[in-house]
Parts: C-alpha cells; sequence; structure tokens
C-alpha cells in the first residue's frame, strides 16, 4: 500500500520520503502488521490545536494526533491520518536537545505505534511507546 504526505496550513517537506515509507513498513511488520495507506499530514500549530479542541475536547497544543481506520484483527493492516505540527514537534525538539529531523522522525514512527495498537496514557504505556520509539530509530540509524 501508500504512504502519502501532505501540508496543510505550514510548509514543510519531510526529506527521504520514499526511505521513510521503507522504515514505516518495516515498523509496521515488525509489530505485526501490514501497512495498509497512511497519510502523514504536517500542519500548522494552530490548525492542530483546532482539531485538537474539536475532534478530541482538549484545549492545548500536542505534536500528533492520529486518526485510526486499522483492521488489526482481520486484515492486520494498519491505515489512517496521521497530522503533525512542525512548529511543537522544532520547540520540543529544542526542549529535548534532539536534533529537528530526528524528533519529527520521533513524532512519525510514534502516529504508525499509535496505529499498531501501542497506547501511551498511562506511565507504564508510555514507557513502552517510548521504548519503541527509540527502538524504531535506531533502526532507521542502523539501516544507513
Amino acid at each position: 500500500m501508500a504512504v502519502q504526505y501532505h501540508t496543510e496550513d505550514c510548509r514543510y517537506r519531510l526529506p527521504e520520503k520514499r526511505r521513510t515509507a521503507a522504515w514505516l513498513r518495516a515498523v509496521a511488520e515488525a509489530e505485526g502488521y501490514r501497512l495498509g495507506e497512511v497519510c502523514y499530514i504536517f500542519c500548522s500549530s494552530e490548525r492542530l490545536l483546532a482539531m485538537n479542541r474539536e475532534f478530541l475536547g482538549h484545549d492545548y497544543y500536542t505534536d500528533v494526533i492520529t486518526f485510526d481506520y486499522s483492521d488489526r484483527r482481520g486484515a492486520r493492516t494498519v491505515s489512517g491520518d496521521i497530522f503533525i505540527d512542525v512548529g511543537t514537534v522544532a520547540d520540543n525538539a529544542r526542549i529535548y536537545g534532539a536534533p529537528r529531523l530526528t524528533e519529527m522522525r520521533r513524532v512519525v514512527v510514534h502516529g504508525l505505534l499509535h496505529l499498531c495498537g501501542q497506547k501511551d496514557k498511562t506511565p507504564r504505556t508510555n514507557a513502552q511507546m517510548h521504548r519503541k520509539e527509540d527502538k524504531y530509530l535506531k533502526f532507521w540509524e542502523e539501516e544507513r
């Protein structure tokens, strides 16, 4: 299937799109799923804040919102729309002392892990999510 990349209300270009798509396919497979239609939409902070308010009832900025259309039980295929706030990702990179592109890749894989069923609302599931993000970021670096 396909990974697509779009922008909405911002200017952003993710480098190495084909390699990213192959990486995401490998992540989905490592999690026990096939990669279906996954669309990444890079957007402004204000756009994602409005979506957070409208769809989740949260009145705060966030780096990613995932809309999950997966069939994890039947076809074991993950699909969805993943909206990423490029401004908040850049802010988080500064806060955590990470390169901006590394933080963007972390958020990109974070969204896919949500499609694979990984939660992050409790301390335990949040720690699991971070371990998986680190694992797959390391996989990205090893594939160079």
